[in-house]
């Protein structure tokens, strides 16, 4: 049983973190003055969307990344390379295929210097932790996804670290073997059976921070800055069932939802042709306006409950209830998604009538459909190359970004009938896409 006083183990103060891409590129800002306090005996979430700079943030603290700006210190000295008392728990597996579970679990052990003898003591007794006692000679072929995963914490935990850092470590299993996971490792993290004295993991799954947190830092993105940060007072084991749990994921919910202010590069800011879109299926859009339509809901819907109904995770759920805000097929509020009177529309109307409404919803509500049907009705060929609006977008944003909203707005296009588009040749058109 490790000891865990009180104290902080880790600081980042004012961090940011630029990448510079060149080529004339504008530069990226990844991670914006980000402070932060790790403290000996608590986990620590790190809560946000994709482009948020979880990750960037986690290597950072590893030492494996060093940041534009800021000062980040560990144990109050600078780091200044890969930190000592830091292990990482990846997404992947990442385990060596002609390893056995032992090797895998020892090699850190042996690449320190650490004699033979006392490496394989000590690999042993962390794969008897982590569950796995009696697959000691078996190969990762030979191992589910969650037992290999369940190697790489062996790996991690075996050098006795001081943080753990733990990057969206089950988001790469199914729903039951994740939750086993998570369940056994907060078994010994509450025991004080795990060798360690601070967690910071990523992830993007609320109920998940909810579940394992003692805080959750809420990052807003594009770039990273820390939006809130939550304390987690309920005690352990926690029922996701507890109304008190369910609160606090609402509030959580409700606070990403929230409108923030308009960001150059975000999603949706600006105006005009400055709104960055994401590239969201109407498939994706018809099928929520659907769901939320439907009983129980009948009109409107309580996020979490909506992730769990269309087995949703915010990086998917987020963008789709956003974009039906934009297109005002729907409201979001407080953490609730209610359809407008056209929503409601949309879902009792036949395959026709639902693309013509998307196709005026786009021209009204889309300054980018509307630019570039206006385009193709004004010049006598009825064509245009896609390179003549990617090149007007990224006034405004990212090129990157840029091509994101230019293929989300050739789907929404393709699907209202209010233009062709040509993959091959990347030419719009007038002609008849015959839908989507």
């Amino acid at each position: 049983m490790l000891d865990r006083p009180e104290g902080a183990l880790l600081e980042l103060k004012n961090v940011s973190q630029t990448y510079t891409k060149g080529s004339g590129e504008r530069d990226s800002l990844v991670l914006d003055n980000v402070s932060l306090t790790l403290k000996s005996g608590e986990i620590v979430g790190l809560l946000g969307r994709s482009g948020c700079g979880k990750s960037t943030l986690l290597r950072i603290v590893a030492g494996l990344v060093t940041p534009s700006k800021g000062d980040v210190s560990y144990l109050g000295a600078p780091i200044a390379g890969p930190v000592q008392g830091v292990a990482m728990v990846f997404q992947s597996f990442a385990l060596f295929p002609w390893l056995s579970v032992l090797d895998n679990v020892e090699i850190g052990l042996r690449t320190k210097g650490v004699p033979a003898e006392e490496a394989r003591r000590r690999a042993l007794a962390a794969i008897d932790t982590i569950g796995l006692d009696g697959f000691e000679s078996a190969f990762p072929k030979e191992l589910s996804g969650g037992m290999r995963q369940r190697v790489g914490f062996a790996r991690g935990l075996v050098v006795e670290p001081n943080i753990l850092l733990m990057d969206e470590p089950f988001s790469a299993l199914d729903v039951l073997t994740a939750e086993t996971l998570r369940t056994d490792l907060l078994d010994l993290w509450v025991e004080g059976r795990m060798p360690t004295r601070s967690i910071l993991m990523v992830t993007h799954n609320i109920e998940e921070a909810v579940l394992m947190c003692d805080r959750i830092v809420v990052l807003s993105s594009n770039p990273g800055r820390i939006a809130a940060e939550i304390k987690v007072d309920l005690p352990h084991p926690r029922n996701r069932l507890d109304p008190e749990f369910r609160q606090l994921v609402d509030k959580i919910y409700a606070l990403m939802t929230k409108r923030a202010a308009p960001e150059r590069d975000g999603v949706f800011p600006g105006l005009g042709l400055g709104m960055s879109l994401p590239h969201v299926s109407t498939n994706s859009l018809a099928g929520m306006i659907e769901e939320v339509a439907a009983p129980p809901y009948n009109g409107k819907a309580d996020l979490p409950a909506l992730a769990d109904s269309l087995n949703m995770e915010i990086d998917d759920l987020f963008p789709v209830a956003e974009t039906l805000q934009l297109l005002r097929f729907a409201e979001v509020v407080e953490g609730d998604i209610k359809l407008t009177l056209a929503g409601l529309k949309f879902s009792d109307a036949d395959v026709d009538a639902r693309k013509k409404m998307f196709s005026d919803h786009l021209l009204a509500y889309v300054p980018l459909a509307a630019r570039i049907r206006r385009v193709l009705d004004e010049r006598p060929s009825h064509i245009a190359p896609a390179t003549r609006f990617q090149s007007e977008l990224e006034d405004y944003m990212s090129e990157e970004r840029a091509g994101d909203t230019l293929k989300g707005v050739i789907t929404w296009g393709r699907y209202g009938e209010l233009f062709a588009f040509d993959e091959g040749s990347q030419m719009f058109s007038l002609e008849n896409p015959g839908g989507e």
